[in-house]
């Protein structure tokens, strides 16, 4: 299967996941992206960019990982394709800015902390984690739903993955 096939699919699941629009939106048309593969052939990882496919190589930002159960984890960059593809509060869990340095620095969101909350999160989806701008701090999965979220006081809501460093913007 040629990476152009692979993409194909990739995107087919990213709508899936995500809802339609995210495939073309994290895996433009067109645009150089290399997908690093298991020893089997099965597609583990998209990078931005044409970069060395190497295992552990360090080159390119990752858009995202192709889990074993068919699902994406997001990287950073990923989570800002999916961020200028869908306006708020799509995929969106809004923390206060208490909680900024920390979740910039990729410590978790807590659920005393979220303001407001795509009512469409379910534990276990990949969420972006953004102020009450929609400026973006981090990804990560979600540990509670949306509602859940903003209604406890306590407890893990989002285990961030990758935090956006202040001066990434």
């Amino acid at each position: 299967m040629t990476d152009a096939d692979t993409l194909a699919d990739l995107r087919t699941a990213a709508d899936y996941q995500f809802g339609a629009g995210a495939g073309d939106a994290l895996f433009p048309p067109g645009d150089p992206l290399t997908v690093r593969r298991s020893s089997g052939g099965r597609p583990r990882q998209v990078i931005d960019g044409d970069v060395d496919d190497t295992p552990g190589s360090s080159e390119g930002d990752r858009l995202v990982s192709y889990g074993t159960d068919g699902r994406f984890t997001l990287g950073l960059a990923g989570g800002k394709r999916i961020h200028e593809a869908f306006a708020a509060p799509r995929h969106r869990m809004v923390v206060g800015e208490e909680s900024e340095p920390f979740v910039r620095e990729g410590r978790n969101a807590f659920a005393k902390f979220v303001t407001a909350a795509d009512d469409g999160i379910r534990p276990g989806d990949e969420v972006l984690v953004v102020d009450e701008s929609d400026a973006i701090f981090g990804v990560g999965r979600a540990e509670l739903s949306g509602t859940e979220a903003e209604a406890l006081g306590s407890g893990v809501a989002v285990k961030t993955r990758d935090g956006n460093p202040a001066d990434g913007e």
